[in-house]
């Protein structure tokens, strides 16, 4: 494996906890969070502030996810408390998160080649598939408890989480918290990969992360032994792979905004054209079968 694909599965492991986060308010609530662009960064940024005060970079990533649960939690004020439509809650955290990122220290690019991080403690792709699988394995557990039934309840079947005498509000809460939280982590994580903190590195992750739960899903659709969990990490990295792939082949570097977008375009129209076909054509098949025996 050369070093871009390398580079590009790096990156997929990374983002396979954005993945997982965007997962929750996507799939499970139902919702469009857009302030994606904004959390994700404002981990980073979280974690340089504590970083250079000199907390050790494990604990600035676990703070980082803290931090980010309050960019959710102040979308899900927006939305359940204010009744701001959901879309527009999320462009507007996004948009206050912006100018808290650079208030945070001061300016828009902060080094860390410097400073220790969590990735010299080893083997940088050991360090994240231990991390990820950690990830994955304490939120499948916490969907499986009443609290994560109720959660996922709330986004197929509001009104009987209410019958029950819940306030869906609070699992809203809960999930557009833990979603940011899981984003700012990923954000955190990405800032000590590349060496920098930058205000623009929250741009297009929305498209990253919904990318890769697309193509999770496409891909593993028949399999119902894989948890969403796995589909959306190992979505994520094949999501990179390709990227990657592409740049390999003799895209420029400044395509691939157009690259990811293409991705999810072909993923998208298979989902939405070639499965139907193929469904019919199976059914079609099914009944020819039963006329000639």
């Amino acid at each position: 494996m050369n070093a871009l694909l390398m580079t590009s599965f790096e990156q997929g492991l990374i983002f396979s906890i954005l993945a997982m986060g965007v997962f929750i308010t996507n799939k499970i609530l139902k919702i469009a969070d857009l302030s994606v662009e904004g959390t994700f960064p404002f981990g980073a940024f979280i974690f340089a502030k504590f970083l250079l005060m000199g907390v050790s970079p494990i604990v600035s990533t676990l703070l980082a996810f803290l931090f980010g649960t309050l960019a959710g939690l102040m979308t899900a004020t927006f939305f359940t408390k204010l009744k701001i439509r959901p879309i527009l809650a999320g462009i507007l955290t996004m948009n206050i998160f912006y100018s808290i990122n650079l208030r945070l220290n001061g300016k828009s690019n902060i080094p860390l080649f410097n400073n220790d991080l969590i990735f010299d403690l080893g083997p940088k792709i050991a360090i994240l598939i231990g991390i990820i699988i950690f990830v994955k394995l304490l939120m499948d557990w916490f969907l499986k408890t009443e609290i994560g039934y109720l959660l996922i309840a709330t986004g197929d079947n509001e009104s009987l989480v209410k019958s029950l005498g819940k306030n869906s509000d609070n699992f809203k809460i809960l999930g557009l918290m833990l979603s940011n939280g899981l984003i700012a982590m990923s954000g955190a994580l990405m800032a000590q990969s590349q060496g920098f903190v930058d205000i623009t590195m929250g741009r297009s992750m929305i498209v990253v992360a919904l990318a890769s739960i697309i193509i999770g899903d496409t891909i593993f659709s028949k399999s119902e032994k894989l948890k969403p969990t796995t589909r959306a990490i190992i979505g994520a990295v094949l999501y990179k792979i390709i990227g990657g792939i592409a740049i390999d082949l003799g895209l420029e570097s400044t395509d691939l905004e157009a690259i990811n977008a293409i991705i999810v375009v072909l993923f998208l129209t298979y989902n939405n054209f070639f499965t139907d076909i193929l469904d019919k054509f199976k059914n079609k098949e099914g009944k020819t079968n039963v006329k000639n025996n």
